[in-house]
């Protein structure tokens, strides 16, 4: 077995999701919770098949996104993985909507920071292992922090 190290490409720091799935369907079920949750969604699907013709699938609202996820499946290559990628929406209003996919087995990160992917190869494919997802913690919060994390919560409007 031999361990890669993927860089997901992301140029324009857009949010992503990276997930497990395991059929065929699911590029159209993703697509299908994506325009139900939110109106005007612009976003790229790309899942990797692991049986049958073992193609990349992808759809989306957006071409440039679309092929933006298709060129990052390629690179990952681990069957039964997905990408999203999403341009002016974040994770947060479509996760559990991807979740409550039939075909969703697993999510291994939503994300805008610099994304890596650990993908592990054997004779019979590719798999992820797991994600770096951002940088590790330079320290602890303290009061400003907690008063800056509180106040950008509000300011988004997710707390009251």
């Amino acid at each position: 077995m031999e361990l890669n190290l993927v860089q997901v490409e992301n140029p324009d720091a857009l949010n992503l999701i990276l997930g497990q799935s395991h059929f065929i369907k699911t590029v159209e079920d993703i697509h299908e919770a994506l325009v139900n949750s939110v109106p005007g969604i612009l976003f790229g699907v790309a899942f990797c098949e692991a049986s049958g013709h073992t193609l990349i699938r992808h759809c989306g609202t957006d071409s440039e996104l679309e092929q933006l996820a298709l060129r990052n499946a390629q690179a990952i290559g681990a069957g039964h993985s997905f990408i999203v990628f999403l341009k002016d929406a974040f994770p947060i209003n479509i996760l559990h909507a991807i979740k409550r996919v039939p075909e969703v087995c697993h999510i291994f990160c939503a994300t805008a920071n610099p994304l890596q992917v650990i993908v592990a190869q054997s004779e019979q494919g590719r798999g992820i292992l797991g994600v770096i997802d951002g940088a590790s913690p330079s320290g602890v919060e303290d009061e400003v922090g907690i008063a800056w994390r509180k106040d950008l919560l509000r300011r988004f409007g997710y707390k009251g």
